[in-house]
């Protein structure tokens, strides 16, 4: 596909990530405008539509959340997929294994049980959750990434002179970079989804209107924050399927 500007006016209305994202901002901007809507679907509801925050707010902190926590995991589990590829880190692969998968084997909700209590309420459990619930595909794809580079590429590296970090940022990483990406893509979209119980602990997430709809047995709050989670999860899915192509196509110049 050619990049934005080049796109015919068919390929914009035909384009998963921009009609994606009018979706979203649609919902964002104009929910409130789709109150007789739900009033009308629901009539025995006396609210039928969540007031108490905007839902721009909502959503930017719910973004907020789900990109701090993504950046610490990316951070971490690149960090850490590099070192146990190392000659000098391989001893310590297993380890970083079992604690990558104990961290998505826990609930985030029991993370946040056992955060709560030590940090308080707020967003802070929340990011902690989130972050090591991210971390297994991240560190996952970073391993496999790396170790799928051809010996005979570094080896050709190496015959030219390179060091070991030239070998890694020149030749490991560019190449690892589109098996990373995928990774990335797993822990950043399974975090606009789990980011959403937050709101368990006191951070404003689009999980709120979600939580008290269920508290409060009204299902229109619990449509309009799952729309807007699931339409953010389409843009962001989107925006990653465009990136990996452009990657793939700059790999392969």
């Amino acid at each position: 596909m050619t990049g934005m500007a080049g796109m015919s006016p068919r390929d914009w209305l035909t384009d998963r990530l921009m009609l994606g994202m009018v979706a979203l901002v649609a919902l964002v901007l104009g929910m409130p405008s789709l109150k007789p809507l739900f009033a009308a679907l629901y009539p025995g509801l006396d609210r039928p539509l969540y007031e108490a925050d905007s839902f721009v707010r909502l959503t930017l902190d719910h973004m907020a959340l789900v990109g701090g926590s993504s950046l610490a995991a990316i951070l971490i589990g690149t960090g850490a997929g590099i070192a146990v590829t190392r000659p000098w880190g391989r001893e310590f692969r297993g380890l970083l294994e079992t604690v990558a998968t104990m961290g998505q084997t826990f609930p985030p909700v029991a993370v946040l049980a056992l955060a709560v209590p030590v940090i308080g309420f707020g967003p802070e459990p929340a990011l902690i959750a989130l972050t090591l619930y991210a971390l297994l595909p991240v560190v996952e794809n970073t391993v496999a990434g790396l170790e799928g580079v051809a010996p005979a590429v570094l080896d050709a590296a190496r015959g030219l002179g390179m060091g070991p970090a030239e070998v890694l940022f020149r030749v490991e990483l560019p190449l690892a970079a589109p098996v990373i990406l995928a990774g990335v893509r797993t822990a950043v979209i399974i975090n606009v989804g789990t980011a959403a119980i937050a709101s368990t602990v006191g951070a404003k997430t689009l999980g709120l209107p979600i939580i008290v709809g269920l508290n409060g047995s009204n299902q229109a709050y619990v449509i309009q924050g799952a729309l807007i989670v699931a339409a953010l999860a389409v843009v962001i899915d989107a925006g990653f399927d465009r990136l990996a192509g452009w990657l793939t196509r700059w790999s392969n110049a």
